[in-house]
């Protein structure tokens, strides 16, 4: 039986209070938490994330994608990704005001990977 649970996309976005009134209305997602700088929106058993970007050099809007794979068990699998040498131990990050415990990594084009297990 596989420890994931699910994979939510976190988009980018320029304007996270226009982004979200544009998926109510065009895709009848709704926001379920967040501020202007993320927010998280859902419709069913589907979850979207966005992430604020100031569209700037240091910041760009369309730089690197950002995946969230969640799972039942986080320390089974930081444990398989220390082993396999992707993150070292200080990367876990436990309890985060959110309500997760995750950790992240780059891949070869600096697209963001983060394993989370909600705490809630």
């Amino acid at each position: 039986m596989s420890n994931f649970i699910q994979i939510e996309p976190v988009l980018p976005s320029l304007n996270i209070k226009n982004d979200i009134a544009w998926h109510k209305k065009y895709t009848g997602f709704e926001a379920v938490f967040g501020d202007e700088m993320y927010a998280g929106l859902k419709r069913d058993h589907l979850c979207i994330h966005l992430q604020w970007h100031a569209d700037t050099n240091d910041d760009p809007l369309l730089g690197g994608s950002v995946i969230k794979l969640f799972v039942k068990d986080i320390y089974p699998i930081f444990e398989e990704f220390m082993g396999r040498g992707t993150v070292t131990k200080d990367k876990l990050r436990l309890n985060t005001p959110w309500g997760t415990h995750e950790f992240g990594f780059y891949d070869l084009n600096q697209n963001s990977i983060y394993i989370v297990k909600d705490v809630s």
